[in-house]
């Protein structure tokens, strides 16, 4: 662990010593380090690694395009990673990003001449010289400094760079204008003026902007298959064909529609004729994410492929499949507990909670429960089966590592103590008769006007009460007296599949 360490403060020194004859002037200094993505330096780059190394697999020769998000990497780093996923294994001399401006107006394209990004990793080199060619070559491109200043679309995808091809230097470019004419023209110019390097273009976009989850799915699914189409006249028409239908709350299919258009331009130009969706989400998917209002992210490669075929589309993510997890299951689930905690703690981030396991995208409710040497040290859950059950248990990890108000927030140095237990809940059932309810199989939910109260199946027989007991101890936790469950209550049962990360080891070890 420590020459790990050694090792990378050494890159960062390094790094550091490479830009630090870029003249300070003439350097673009972060804007949103410590908001976007992580301003420490080690946990800006292990942040990036953790999402490259749970990013989707390459579905195509060496990229000349990308398209990525450009959200807080808390939301769309994994979406992000997809997408440098599928040139990470190559070698580029210079990577060209492409957005569109939200803050400061810019009337044709604004193309950054200072010598350098600045960001905790570092200064990425600006190619100069690339940049003076495309700037000399229309009067319509130029450098607007103000427009780059604030502008996080470019910024949080220099990190990216900067980890994954440390030696190549970047152009930067924010396309304003929607006259298509002069977006094709900056296309092909920009082709033109990449057609002897060794070159990466990367479009800087989100999707549909702040509908409800579901609209999101939808209008996003049109617009990646337009950008397939790799044809903007259709682009084009997708996102106004959305604008027209007035989808509640819908503000914009694609911030950086633009920088798509360019960027398909360019690479049909440079010999690019298959473009593949790689993997999509919403901020309704992260840990931290809600479906009322949600942007989407998309990752795509442009490639040069006269084999292009479509990658078979996963299944359903709602789709039903009653099942009891296998030991496999539960110890991903444990893993992606553990995962979120650790790195919240430890870079600031949590992992992005999706999987390939019909069983574990199931819509389910679960408790997460901590406990240090036998005793609790934090339990919350979710109950509403309305989210896929791993973003489930990472979002229940985090709140009870950290908003369990029982507790003080959990310490990196008690993490090695703690052994989590998960609960995998059935559905509610509401019984009629308190007597029905068998102590240490059923959980219960009492509910009481407007006080609500829930214990796990297990908790009853881990403090040694009965029946009766054990619902005088839920009224209590409802804030209403002993024995109010008698009369006016509402009680629900239901079951839990328990494990924890002490009971898989030991069967793990009794294994023959």
């Amino acid at each position: 662990m420590t020459q790990r360490i050694v090792s990378y403060a050494l890159a960062i020194m390094l790094l550091g010593m490479a830009g630090s004859n870029l003249s300070a002037e003439t350097i673009r200094e972060p804007a949103v380090a410590g908001r976007f993505y992580p301003k420490d330096a080690q946990k800006l780059k292990n942040a990036v690694m953790l999402f490259m190394g749970e990013a989707a697999n390459t579905v195509h020769q060496k990229p000349v395009a990308l398209v990525a998000p450009h959200a807080g990497y808390v939301y769309s780093g994994q979406i992000a990673a997809d997408a440098y996923r599928q040139a990470a294994a190559h070698r580029y001399d210079l990577v060209v990003l492409l957005g569109a401006p939200h803050a400061v107006p810019v009337n044709g394209v604004s193309i950054y001449s200072g010598t350098g990004y600045r960001t905790p990793l570092g200064v990425a080199e600006i190619d100069q010289q690339t940049a003076k060619e495309l700037i000399d070559s229309d009067p319509r491109f130029f450098f607007n400094p103000e427009a780059h200043q604030k502008e996080h679309s470019l910024e949080v995808q220099v990190p990216f760079v900067q980890v994954l091809f440390p030696n190549a230097k970047l152009v930067t470019a924010l396309i304003g204008t929607h006259d298509r004419k002069i977006v094709s023209k900056f296309g092909k110019t920009l082709a033109t003026a990449l057609k002897t390097k060794n070159a990466l273009i990367v479009a800087s976009t989100d999707l549909s902007h702040y509908p409800r989850y579901d609209d999101a799915v939808r209008v996003d699914a049109k617009t990646l298959a337009a950008f397939r189409s790799m044809a903007p006249a259709t682009i084009e028409a997708a996102l106004r064909e959305h604008g027209s239908k007035q989808i509640p709350n819908l503000a914009t299919s694609a911030c950086g529609e633009t920088a798509v258009w360019a960027t398909v331009v360019a690479a049909k130009h440079l010999g690019a004729d298959c473009a593949r969706i790689v993997s999509y989400a919403n901020s309704g998917d992260s840990t931290l994410g809600s479906h009322d209002r949600v942007v989407g992210y998309g990752a795509m490669s442009l490639s040069r492929d006269p084999e292009c075929r479509t990658v078979p589309k996963s299944s359903s993510r709602t789709e039903q499949q009653t099942s009891v997890l296998t030991t496999e299951q539960k110890r991903r689930l444990l893993e992606l507990a553990r995962k979120t905690i650790e790195h919240a703690l430890h870079i600031d981030m949590v992992p992005f909670p999706r999987s390939d396991d019909r069983l574990l995208v199931q819509p389910r409710g679960a408790f997460v429960t901590l406990k240090k040497n036998g005793r609790l040290r934090g339990c919350i859950g979710h109950m509403a089966e309305n989210m896929p059950l791993c973003q489930v248990v990472s979002a229940m990890a985090l709140q009870a590592a950290f908003n369990d108000r029982r507790f003080a927030q959990l310490r990196a140095d008690e993490l090695e103590t703690i052994d989590i237990e998960i609960s995998v809940l059935t559905p509610f059932r509401q019984v009629s008769d308190a007597g029905s309810i068998r102590v240490g199989i059923d959980g219960v939910r009492l509910k009481k006007g407007d006080r609500v109260a829930v214990f796990l199946p297990q908790v009853a027989t881990e403090q040694g009460w009965d029946r009766g007991e054990m619902l005088d101890q839920l009224c209590r936790k409802a804030s209403l007296p002993a024995g109010s469950w008698k009369e006016g209550a509402r009680l629900y049962t239901f079951q839990a599949e328990i494990f924890s990360e002490s009971e898989l080891a030991h069967h793990i070890s009794s294994d023959p």
